[in-house]
């Protein structure tokens, strides 16, 4: 009986030299962000969770612009902004290249798990020494909830369309008084929770300057809504999946222009262009602004009162119920795919306001399917 014990107390013994003995079987099962942050009692463990930034001081957590490939912040889910519900994570140099937020900033709002020790990093909950990451390929986001697409399974094309309008319709309305608050949280930026992000200057500004001044922002319509002349009125008007902020005269320049690549800079909006009848932001938010697009013509087909919105791949649209073009804003959106602060943004609009979700953030593929 003994002899046969002998390989397992020298097996354990090996692992106890090694470090892994203390917890072995906390390594072995991965463990949330939030039982992570809740053991920080210098055990092992494997923990997953969604990469929502990089820390660079206790309490600040940046989602871009980063500045080196030292550590990265785990959360349960890919909107978090919270840094309390966040796990500061040290990357070994072993690590950097492949999971370094300035080498790989697109593993941001990815699924990975780490193992490591925990033990405070940046005087915060943290996981240090980490011996293993693995993830990184896109695992599915709890904000993407299955059953809410259920109607829409196994369907493509118009079939496609027709089911994700029933499923999207049903939604919460606002005024256009109560959009203003909403956007305050909507597009809050993550780095200032004093600020929102304006759309296509990419400014952070202070929430409370919102107005029709010089350098207030005000409430952008992505869709124009002299496109279908549906104006502010409770409806269209006022769907926040397509009303943004932005600098009120950044938002007279982009008037109700068609998109469309090319023109000249516009004037405080950094990367934005435009010409008699067009207009492009900024490339960080193309494929936002295709989206929600693409949102408005699956949204709005008709029913309800309203026009049926539909993109075309012409611009001097005019107040016909249309805006280009189609080619373009697919181009966009396959370039600039959904980042952690669209899909942030998607979750609180479906939780906290209109209940409903824009069906292209959490499955872009769709857009293909739909408009081939």
């Amino acid at each position: 009986m003994q002899r046969s014990l002998r390989p397992v107390l020298i097996l354990t013994a090996v692992l106890a030299l090694l470090g892994f003995g203390i917890t072995p079987s906390t390594a072995a099962t991965p463990i949330t962000v939030a039982t992570a942050i809740g053991r920080q009692d210098g055990s092992t463990a494997s923990v997953t969770g969604y990469v929502v930034g990089q820390p660079t001081a206790t309490s600040t957590v940046v989602r871009s612009n980063f500045p080196n490939d030292y550590a990265l912040a785990l959360a349960d889910s890919a909107s978090q902004t919270s840094t309390g519900s966040m796990l500061y994570v040290q990357i070994p140099a072993a690590f950097r290249a492949s999971y370094g937020l300035q080498s790989n900033p697109g593993l941001m709002g990815k699924q990975i798990t780490v193992t490591g020790t925990l033990a405070a990093y940046f005087s915060h909950a943290g996981l240090k020494d980490a011996t293993a990451f693995t993830g990184g390929g896109g695992s599915t986001d709890p904000g993407d909830p299955s059953d809410y697409y259920a109607p829409a399974a196994g369907k493509t094309g118009a079939a496609l369309k027709a089911a994700l309008h029933t499923i999207i319709a049903d939604q919460t309305k606002l005024s256009y008084d109560q959009v203003w608050n909403a956007l305050k949280d909507t597009d809050q930026d993550p780095a200032n929770t004093n600020n929102v992000i304006l759309l296509y200057s990419g400014r952070s500004q202070s929430k409370s300057t919102n107005g029709g001044g010089v350098n207030d922002w005000n409430r952008e319509h992505v869709w124009a809504k002299s496109h279908g002349d549906f104006g502010t009125a409770t409806g269209p008007g006022t769907d926040i999946h397509h009303l943004r902020p932005e600098d009120v005269s950044v938002n007279s320049a982009r008037g109700n222009l068609d998109f469309d690549n090319g023109g000249t800079t516009v004037t405080e909006c950094p990367g934005c262009t435009a010409d008699g009848d067009s207009f492009a932001p900024r490339a960080a938010v193309r494929g936002d602004v295709a989206r929600m697009i693409l949102y408005m013509a699956v949204r709005y087909e008709g029913g309800d009162g309203w026009p049926n919105l539909e993109p075309n791949n012409s611009v001097n649209n005019g107040s016909a119920p249309y805006i280009g073009k189609l080619t373009v804003l697919k181009a966009w959106s396959a370039a600039d795919p959904p980042d952690a602060f669209e899909k942030r943004r998607n979750e609180v609009i479906y939780t906290t306001y209109q209940h409903n979700r824009n069906p292209f953030i959490d499955h872009p593929e769709w857009i293909t399917s739909i408009w081939p």
